[in-house]
Formats: structure tokens, C-alpha cells, sequence
């Protein structure tokens, strides 16, 4: 829905891709009150506390990657999320399961929920590919790497969970033997991987 009234603010959240947090919506110039009547008009819709969209841009693909996204920026989207975004599970979650480096402060997010997992700076910072998302640049840890987070988890979402995963990448993908071995040594995984490992050669 466009408004004349807001056609300055309108083009300000154009510019940055239709979307805005509360803060930087302020500091690009649009007055809090303004933002508010946006919202209660129909011109914007409310992502999360403190995120706004424009109302009339099309329908976002996986809108709960992406308001995590831009609420925890530094986050990286793993487990069975991960599989979820790279097609390799029947597992349905509803929540977003991100990766945050050991130590580091838990993102307040009210919606969508979110389940936290902890990695350290090796396993954090490794296998990350960014992809973007109506235009917004999501963090998601790479299958070969999102599979050796699910053995190393899988007291946490289950073994049979870890096992699907493979046997989908094994039947829709191309086996990157290397990748898989490198992840499994950062994650300390390699014994329990390695016999699954040797049946897909």
C-alpha cells in the first residue's frame, strides 16, 4: 500500500531493500512517530520487535531466516534449519536453530523462536556460505559442514536425524569426500563419521 503522506519515508526503506530496523530507520532520517503511523496505516509490517517492512513488496522466501538475519547479524544458521534450507531432511522445526561463536551474547529475538547452539572458534567461524534472501544476506553453514555439526549434536536432535541428512546428500548431491573429512576433524566427529563415511564410497 503507498501513501503520499510518507513518500519521503517510503523511498528511504526502498533504498535499503524494503526493510529497516527502528534504529536505523532513525538515523536515515525518519522520526519515531512517523515510523508508528507507517505500521498502524498498512504502509509498513512489523518482521519483529523493532523490524519494519514495506507492506507492498512481494511475500518473503523463508521470512523467519531472514528476520533472524537482521536481528543477529553475526549468527549462522545450522542444524536442522540448515538442512531444512539445503533440502535435506523430512524434519519440520519451528524454530530457527543458529550457531553463535562460544561466549557470545544470545540475540533478543522475540519472533521467530530460536534455539542458541554454541560452537567454538573453529567450528563457529568455518563452512560458512552466505546466501541472499531477497536481498538480504543470510549465513547458513554448508551441507558438508551442517553434516558434520548433526553427528557432532546428535545426542541433542538425534542420531536418525544425522543419518536422513546423509542419505539425502548422498542421493541429491555431489559427494565432496574432502569437505566432509575436513568437517568431521573440526568438529571432532571423524570416528563416529568415518564408517558411515567409508559405506558412500
Amino acid at each position: 500500500m503507498s501513501d503520499i503522506r510518507y513518500n519521503r519515508e517510503i523511498r528511504i526503506f526502498r533504498n535499503h531493500g524494503g526493510l529497516l530496523k527502528t534504529s536505523l530507520a532513525i538515523k536515515a532520517g525518519i522520526h519515531p512517530r512517523t515510523l508508528y503511523a507507517m505500521r498502524d496505516a498498512g504502509v509498513l509490517e512489523r518482521l519483529d520487535r523493532g523490524v519494519y517492512r514495506l507492506a507492498d513488496l512481494p511475500p518473503l522466501q523463508q521470512p523467519d531466516l531472514v528476520a533472524v538475519a537482521v536481528k543477529a547479524p553475526s549468527a549462522v544458521v545450522c542444524l536442522i534449519s540448515a538442512l531444512v534450507f539445503h533440502e535435506m531432511t523430512t524434519q519440520v522445526t519451528h524454530e530457527v536453530q543458529i550457531a553463535l561463536k562460544a561466549g557470545s551474547t544470545t540475540p533478543r529475538i522475540q519472533y521467530p523462536p530460536i534455539r542458541v547452539f554454541r560452537f567454538d572458534t573453529a567450528a563457529f567461524s568455518t563452512g560458512i556460505g552466505t546466501h541472499s534472501i531477497a536481498g538480504f544476506e543470510v549465513r547458513v553453514y554448508s551441507p558438508e559442514k551442517t553434516l558434520a555439526d548433526c553427528f557432532k549434536f546428535r545426542n541433542q536432535i538425534g542420531l536418525d536425524v544425522a543419518l536422513e541428512a546423509l542419505r539425502f546428500y548422498r542421493e541429491r548431491r555431489t559427494i565432496k569426500m574432502v569437505d566432509l573429512e575436513r568437517f568431521a576433524k573440526i568438529c571432532r566427529v571423524e570416528r563416529v563419521m568415518r564408517p558411515y563415511l567409508e559405506a558412500m564410497l
